[in-house]
C-alpha cells in the first residue's frame, strides 16, 4: 500500500512538473516589451514576466522601446505613460501605425481623463501605480490568450462552408458562430439573418429583402428584423451601441461590415 501511495505521489509530481514545462514552454514563445523610465519598477517587472516563462525586453523610454519593436518580434508591450525622450502616449500613437499587439499603460494619475485618453489612443488595458505585480501578470496573461484566439482567427481561410470577417467567424455547414474563437449561440432566425450578411459582407440589405430571404415569403411585419438584429448585435459585438461588425445604414437597412 505504502509503494501504491508512494508511486502514485512521484507520478503526480512529475505529471505537474511536466505541466509546468509546458506552460512555460507554452508562454516563452511570447515577447514581452517593458517601457519605464522607473529602473526599480522595470527590472521587478521583468523579473514577475520571466518567472512566469516569458521572454522580456525592456526600454526606458518610448524612442527606446520603438527601436526594440524594429528588431524584434513583440507580441505585448507594458508601456508607461510619463517618461522622457518619448512619452508612452507618444510611443503608442506610433506603434498603432504598423502593430496591433495588446499594451498596457501604466500610469501614477489615475484621473478618468488619462485613463480615457490611453484607450482612445491605442491602448487595451490601463494599471494605475502603485499596483499588485500578479495583478499586472494576470492581465497580461488574460490580453496574450486573447491576442493568440485572434492570430488564430486571422490565419484561417474561408472555404465553401465557413465565412470569416474579423474575429467573426460563421460556418454554413455546422451551423456554429463564433467571436474571438468563443463559440456563441444563435437561434436558427438569427443565424439565417447572420448568413446572409456575413455572405454578402459591404452590400445593405433592406428589412425587406432580409424577411423575404429569410421567412420565404413576401415581407408583411419587418419591425421582427429590427429586434432580431438587437439580439444579433448584443451576441457578437463588444459594445452593440458602437457595433464593429453588424450596422445599420439609416434609412436603407443592415449590412455586415467589411473589415
Amino acid at each position: 500500500m505504502y509503494v501504491a501511495r508512494s508511486e502514485k505521489r512521484i507520478f503526480g509530481t512529475c505529471l505537474t512538473r511536466l505541466e509546468n514545462v509546458h506552460r512555460e514552454e507554452k508562454r516563452k514563445m511570447y515577447h514581452i516589451l517593458v517601457v519605464e523610465d522607473d529602473r526599480a519598477i522595470l527590472d521587478g517587472v521583468g523579473i514577475y514576466l520571466k518567472n512566469q516563462g516569458y521572454k522580456v525586453f525592456k526600454a526606458q523610454n518610448g524612442k527606446e522601446g520603438l527601436e526594440i519593436l524594429a528588431k524584434e518580434e513583440i507580441h505585448l508591450a507594458i508601456v508607461d505613460i510619463m517618461m522622457p525622450v518619448m512619452d508612452g502616449i507618444t510611443m503608442t500613437i506610433k506603434l498603432r501605425e504598423k502593430y496591433d499587439f495588446p499594451v498596457i499603460m501604466l500610469s501614477a494619475k489615475s484621473e478618468e481623463v488619462d485613463k480615457v485618453m490611453g484607450l482612445n489612443i491605442g491602448a487595451d488595458d490601463y494599471v494605475t501605480k502603485p499596483f499588485a505585480p500578479m495583478e499586472l501578470i494576470a492581465r497580461v496573461n488574460s490580453h496574450l490568450r486573447r491576442y493568440s484566439r485572434y492570430l488564430k482567427m486571422a490565419g484561417k481561410k474561408e472555404n465553401d462552408h465557413t465565412y470569416v470577417i474579423g474575429g467573426l467567424e460563421l460556418n454554413d455547414e455546422t451551423k456554429e458562430v463564433r467571436i474571438d474563437g468563443e463559440t456563441v449561440t444563435m437561434t436558427p432566425l438569427e443565424f439565417k439573418i447572420l448568413a446572409l450578411l456575413m455572405k454578402n459582407p459591404g452590400r445593405v440589405f433592406s428589412a425587406e429583402e432580409i424577411y423575404e430571404k429569410v421567412w420565404n415569403e413576401k415581407a408583411i411585419a419587418t419591425e421582427t428584423i429590427m429586434v432580431h438584429v438587437r439580439h444579433i448585435r448584443s451576441k457578437i459585438e463588444v459594445d452593440p451601441k458602437n457595433p464593429k461588425y453588424l450596422k445599420v445604414v439609416w434609412g436603407v437597412g443592415y449590412k455586415i461590415e467589411k473589415q
